[in-house]
C-alpha cells in the first residue's frame, strides 16, 4: 500500500460516506461443489453462498483463488460476484449466506492506477487530469436487504475491508455489528484468541500473519469478541495503540454473523490457524455438524 504525502489510502477509506451508489463490473460463477456436511433444516437444500469480492485495493482474483478453496474443500457451493449494483433482496433470496470481501467505495469517474498518488503528482500539468472522486456503493436499501436477509435466518460473513461499507450505511452497520477505523502499513502481528470455547476458535491456536492490521469497533456485546490482534514489536497505530479487535461472531435474528479481519494478503487467508478458523466460521454461519 505505502503512505502518500496529500491523499491516502487511509484517509479515503475513513471518509465518511454518501449513502447510495450504482454501476457494476459483472459477475461470474465458478464451479460447485460437492456437499460434504448433512443439509441444513429445509429438506433436501444444499447451502449456497454468494460472494461480492474485489475493489481498488484488493483484486478480485487472489479473493476468489481463496475463497474457493475454502468454499471447495467445506463442500458449499459459492458464487462469485463483482457487481456490487446486483445485491439486493431478490438476489440475496437464492442463497443461504452472503460473504462480503470490498470496501464500501466506488469511483465513478475511474482512476489512474490502482495506487495512483504519487504517480499522479509526477504527471505533466496533473491539474489536466480528471479529479479522482469516490462515493459509497451500498444504498440504505441494500443495507437493509443483507440485514433482513441475515434476520430471516441467513448467514453473513464480513472480510477484511468490508467493515468500511459500515461507514456509507446505517442498515449494514446495524447487522454486521461494527465499523472500520484504519490500519498502518503490512506489517507482522499476532492474532490471538480470546474466546477458545467458541465454535469458530475450537482448536485454533494464536498466529503470526505479515498482513494489513486492521483497526475497528464494535458495536455490540464485547463478549461476541473473539479475535484480537497484536503487534508484538509495540508499533501504534495513530492513537488506537498496538492492538486491535480481529473478529466477532453474533447471532443477529434468526441468522448469524461473523467479521474477520485478516485477509489483505492470499498468504494471509491461508495462514494454517486461520485457515482452520474460516472452515469453522462456515459451519457455525450455516449450522452445519
Amino acid at each position: 500500500m505505502g503512505e502518500h504525502s496529500t491523499l491516502s489510502r487511509r484517509s479515503l477509506l475513513c471518509g465518511l460516506g454518501l449513502l447510495a451508489g450504482s454501476g457494476g463490473l459483472g459477475a461470474e460463477s465458478p464451479r460447485s461443489a460437492t456437499s460434504t456436511f448433512r443439509e441444513t433444516s429445509v429438506a433436501g437444500h444444499l447451502p449456497r453462498a454468494l460472494a461480492l469480492v474485489g475493489d481498488r485495493y484488493h483484486n478480485a482474483d487472489y479473493i476468489r483463488t481463496a475463497l474457493n478453496r475454502l468454499f471447495l474443500e467445506s463442500g458449499v457451493p459459492i458464487a462469485f460476484t463483482i457487481n456490487f449494483s446486483e445485491i439486493d433482496a431478490a438476489h440475496l433470496a437464492g442463497y443461504d449466506l452472503f460473504v462480503l470481501f470490498r470496501d464500501g467505495l466506488d469511483w465513478p469517474n475511474g482512476y489512474l492506477q490502482p495506487d495512483d498518488y504519487s504517480y499522479s503528482e509526477s504527471l505533466e500539468n496533473p491539474g489536466d487530469w480528471p479529479k479522482e472522486e469516490y462515493r459509497g456503493w451500498i444504498s440504505e436499501e441494500q443495507g437493509k436487504a443483507i440485514k433482513e436477509f441475515v434476520e430471516a435466518g441467513g448467514g453473513l460473513y464480513a472480510y477484511h475491508n468490508s467493515s468500511n461499507v459500515s461507514l456509507f450505511s446505517r442498515n449494514f452497520r446495524e447487522v454486521m455489528g461494527g465499523a472500520y477505523l484504519g490500519h498502518p502499513a503490512l506489517r507482522p502481528f499476532k492474532v490471538k484468541v480470546v474466546k477458545p470455547d467458541h465454535p469458530l476458535t475450537q482448536g485454533v491456536r494464536e498466529f503470526m500473519v505479515n498482513d494489513e492490521q486492521h483497526y475497528v469497533t464494535y458495536d455490540k456485546d464485547p463478549q461476541n469478541i473473539l479475535l484480537r490482534s497484536e503487534n508484538i514489536d509495540g508499533l501504534n497505530f495513530e492513537t488506537y495503540g498496538a492492538t486491535a479487535i480481529s473478529g466477532w461472531a453474533h447471532d443477529y435474528g434468526k441468522g448469524r454473523v461473523v467479521f474477520t479481519a485478516v485477509g489483505h494478503t492470499l498468504h494471509a487467508l491461508w495462514q494454517p490457524e486461520y485457515y482452520k478458523l474460516q472452515k469453522n466460521a462456515l459451519r457455525w454461519l450455516l449450522r452445519m455438524s
